[in-house]
């Protein structure tokens, strides 16, 4: 199915209590809703994807797959603040005929879902038969569940975690630094920041596979070499390919959203009872080698959800292993789904 876009012309207000005049949510459906209503899994992607869920998580999703498109009606949306179809810094401010950039305001996780939400409507989906986050998905995906908890039937969350951890904090904010070290990141241009996105994105390869995996990877055959490693190659390549198909201030955005992620605040519980509040049967899965949201963030989530099912993989690839092992996370997610 091709992107859609659905467009909402009344204004949407954010956490904040700042006032987007229309939203615009971008999105791709893949089979068809039943006559029962039944049959929908909607997927939340994280911070760089978009809403091609059956290009970037092939693995999981389409035909004869895990959760196949002949069976479900599979949603994904383009999150709010995005730069992949949905309202974000590169959409055009209707109030000024010119795009938003830097002066987009700031966004939560909650804002994100209140679009989804929007989306749902506007698509009649009255139920969600399971509800899927990976990474920053998974914090869609939890608070959600908290807003809708009628809506949504059950949970599949994967390396991801309750709220932001101070380490998160602190790798977004390296981040959003060497994005803020660039003279241009502020300009009214899409490929304003492009020199501090590059460099952000090498803070955030880091984080997303580990020390083993570089060692393994990217060691060097030739002793005797004493620059141009490949390593180095490696990571200046990363950075560039996604400052090919990204934006420096949608990233800046969005990282802000993560860190504001804790699904206790504003409730009058703490994060043990406010996982407590969800009843849903819950499939968590937790990768070993994660040093971005590691195990004890899933193990933490599976022990205080009242009906979850906690599985852990090992894994080469960190915290990436969400979207590349799909073989091991599809046995996980069969199995538990066929219960």
């Amino acid at each position: 199915m091709a992107l859609q876009t659905y467009h909402h012309t009344q204004p949407f207000e954010l956490e904040s209590g700042c006032i987007l005049p229309e939203l615009d949510i971008a999105y791709h459906t893949y089979g068809t809703l039943n006559d029962a209503g039944d049959n929908v899994v909607w997927v939340c992607h994280a911070l760089t994807a978009n809403s091609d869920v059956a290009d970037w998580w092939s693995g999981l999703i389409g035909q004869h797959r895990v959760i196949d498109s002949s069976k479900y009606f599979i949603v994904c949306a383009n999150i709010l603040g995005s730069c992949y179809g949905s309202s974000g810094p590169l959409s055009v401010n209707p109030e000024t005929g010119t795009p938003y950039f830097f002066d987009f305001p700031q966004i939560t996780i909650r804002d994100m879902v209140k679009a989804h939400q929007l989306l749902r409507t506007h698509l009649g989906i009255t139920e969600i038969h399971l509800l899927v986050g990976g990474s920053m998905g998974g914090y869609q995906a939890l608070e959600w569940t908290l807003a809708e908890p009628d809506v949504i039937g059950r949970l599949f969350l994967l390396a991801t975690g309750s709220a932001e951890s101070a380490w998160g904090i602190a790798v977004h904010t390296a981040q959003r630094l060497s994005i803020e070290a660039d003279p241009t990141w502020k300009d009214a241009s899409s490929s304003a920041g492009a020199a501090g996105l590059k460099a952000a994105r090498a803070i955030g390869m880091l984080t997303y596979r580990n020390y083993q995996t570089f060692v393994r990877t990217q060691t060097e055959p030739d002793k005797n070499k004493t620059d141009n490693f490949r390593a180095a190659s490696y990571i200046d390549y990363q950075g560039d390919k996604l400052v090919k198909r990204f934006n420096a201030q949608t990233y800046w955005l969005l990282t802000k959203a993560m860190d504001s992620h804790n699904i206790a605040r504003g409730r009058e519980t703490d994060g043990e009872a406010t996982l407590a509040l969800i009843t849903q049967p819950t499939l968590v899965i937790g990768i070993a080698s994660d040093i971005l949201c590691p195990p004890e963030e899933q193990r933490f989530m599976g022990q205080h959800i009242p009906n979850a099912a906690y599985h852990e993989i090992d894994s080469p690839y960190g915290h990436d292993g969400f979207l590349i092992e799909f073989e091991k996370i599809g046995a996980i997610l069969q199995r538990w789904l066929a219960k």
